[in-house]
Order: structure tokens, then sequence, then C-alpha cells
């Protein structure tokens, strides 16, 4: 029999790529995705065309925040495993509308915990952030390291999101692993991050904002790495770690079934090369505005996946050069340019 997998954000950048390799790897995928306005919403419907055309992808259009509509969902069905990628995004949104964050990112991840608890699912993965990293400049960033400054409501959420997966590992050993990605990018993007701004601007002959004036460092991982981590974590349950001390508590393992993974690219690079890598692959100079950074932006993230390798023999791999090709050549086809 096949394996069930539920996986929330289906129609989202990060969910129509991890659904695409579940079932291409045999899986029964159950998709939940409320299609809200956060960003063009015909762009999550496309998404969501490819992938209703599988006879083993069944979509739900449901809130996370509406409880009894997911419980409904596991009632009927036989599932073994969570993926939670449904999620308010964005750091600087939080500053502007920090409601919608409290609503999807808490009250929704307490409704996907309690799902786990009552219907005895083997693993809950779930989305976190490089965000949680906030003001800790320790480079490069380890899940071994202490995460209690976040600089925007949005990485408090996904921290919070990692203290009350712990709480359901320790009180009902739900097995739960949270994912910190970073600054993700590639085909089918999404429309609010750098890449997708910068493409669509020079196509269209208008200048990009470059915040701190280019002087930033980011982690760029294409999404085809973050898929390959995510796949390969599945049926890595975690455990509880009997070396946990609880007079020296490591943050990324615990006494309960609870792990937490960096999946970046491991080698950061200055916004201003990116920017050079983009106008490299549409053959067109960037006009720049630069900026002051702004509130709640770190300067640098940069991954350590010590962990991640150690665990499942893997690390990202595809280079920026060979990440942004592709997005523009997507992006050339997708907007018919």
């Amino acid at each position: 029999m096949k394996n069930t997998i539920v996986v929330t954000g289906a129609a989202g950048f990060i969910g129509y790529h991890v659904c695409t390799k579940l079932i291409n790897e045999g899986f029964k995928v159950i998709g939940i995705d409320n299609l809200n306005d956060y960003y063009d919403e015909n762009l999550k419907k496309s998404r969501l065309s490819f992938l209703v055309k599988y006879p083993d992808f069944e979509f739900h259009k449901i809130n996370i925040t509406d409880k009894d509509a997911i419980f409904n969902i596991f009632s009927f069905n036989d599932v073994d495993y969570i993926i939670n990628l449904a999620a308010q995004p964005g750091v600087r949104y939080s500053i502007t509308n920090p409601q919608a964050y409290i609503d999807s990112n808490i009250q929704g991840f307490i409704n996907i915990l309690e799902t786990a608890r009552n219907f005895k699912i083997k693993h809950l993965l779930y989305a976190s952030s490089s965000s949680v990293y906030g003001a800790n400049s320790n480079i490069p960033f380890s899940v071994h390291s202490n995460v209690d400054h976040p600089m925007s409501l949005y990485a408090a959420t996904k921290k919070s999101n990692e203290l009350m997966a712990h709480t359901y590992s320790s009180l009902f050993s739900v097995p739960t692993t949270g994912l910190r990605f970073f600054t993700v990018y590639g085909p089918w993007g999404r429309p609010d991050m750098a890449l997708f701004l910068f493409t669509k601007a020079i196509f269209e002959n208008r200048p990009i904002d470059v915040f701190n004036n280019g002087n930033m460092l980011r982690d760029f991982t294409y999404i085809d790495d973050i898929v390959e981590g995510v796949f390969r974590l599945i049926k890595k349950i975690p455990s509880p770690n009997i070396k946990w001390d609880s007079n020296n508590p490591d943050p990324g393992s615990s006494y309960a079934p609870y792990k937490l993974y960096n999946i970046g690219n491991n080698s950061p690079m200055k916004l201003m090369e990116y920017i050079k890598t983009i106008e490299k692959s549409i053959g067109k100079k960037a006009s720049i505005n630069f900026m002051p950074l702004q509130d709640g932006d770190v300067l640098e993230t940069y991954a350590d996946v010590t962990d991640l390798v150690k665990t499942i023999g893997y690390k990202p791999q595809t280079t920026v050069s060979e990440g942004v090709h592709e997005f523009v050549k997507w992006y050339k086809e997708y907007y018919k340019i």
C-alpha cells in the first residue's frame, strides 16, 4: 500500500514542488491550501492545475485555522505523515499585518499539532525559517545555537512553532522535525521575493530597490535542494537524544522525539553578486535604487548543515548561477516573454 501524506500549503511555492516530488516517489498526497490573496492567486491556481492531473493527488481548499475541517479529512483517510508548509510568510508584511501571522502561524499550527496527536501521525515535519536566528551573529548558523532574539514577528512565530512542536513531542510523544529553510528560490517562486521582484523589474525596465545599499549576504538555496532534503527526512523519524543534558541543553535535539535541521546552501552570496547573476541570465543590466536597511532584516544568513548531512547524507549542491538560470527560463515561459 502507498503511504499517505498530507501537505499543507500545497499550492505554495515549496508546497507545489514537495507535492510533485512525493507523487513521483510513490506517495498518495492530500494537499491542503486556502489559496489566499497574499500574492497572485492565479500563480497558486496554475501550480495546482498541474498537481490535480495526478491520480494520486487530492486537494482540499481549507484554512488550517479551521480545526474541524482538518479533522474531517483525517477522519476519512489513513494518513501516515504530515508536512506543514502552510504559513503566512514574509518579514516585512508581519510589521504591518501582525494578526495574519498569529492566525495562520500560531492558531493554524496548534491545529496541525492537535491533528498529529489525535490521529497518531508517524512523523510531523514543519517549515521553520532561517529568520529565527535573528540577532545571532555566530556564523554559520547552527541548530545547536540559541535563537531567543528574533527581529520580526514572522521569525517569532516560527520560533514559537518549534517550541510548540517540542511541547507535543514531550507531552504526547509526537515525533516532530522542524526545517529551517534558507532563502529559497527557483521556478514557480513567490512574487514577493527578491529574485522574482528583480527579474520582473528588469524585464519591465523599472529600477529595483536594493536595501542596505546591497551590503547583505544570503544563503540562497535552490528549490530542488530544499525538496530533496525534505523528502529524505520524512522517514528519518526523530527519537529521543539519550545524550541530551538538561544542565547544558542542546536546542537542536531533545529528550523527546524532536529534531531541528537547517536546509541551506551552506555558501552565502553577496546580494550584489546575486543581482549580477540575474542580469547575466536575463542579458540585461538592472537600474538600481539603493535603500537603507529595512526593519526586521538581518545582514547575513549562512546555514551550518552538519546535522543534515549526518542524518541523510545530502547537502544542497545547486549553484546560484544554475538556479537563477532555471528561474529566468521558467519566468520567460510562464509570462510568455
